[in-house]
């Protein structure tokens, strides 16, 4: 998992607990991943349901 979270945004959950201001910036980056991948989601079921 350390690894995962290292690759995914840079830091390890040590760094990521230390500071509010990482937290806050990977819980943004997060956030808008599975925002994008709700449009995607969405974009592929109307393409299949035409």
């Amino acid at each position: 998992m350390e690894k995962a979270m290292q690759q995914s945004h840079g830091m390890g959950y040590a760094e990521y607990g230390r500071k509010l201001d990482n937290r806050i910036v990977v819980e943004k980056r997060r956030q808008q991943e599975y925002e994008e991948c709700k449009h995607k989601i969405a974009e592929i079921d109307s393409q299949l349901h035409k």
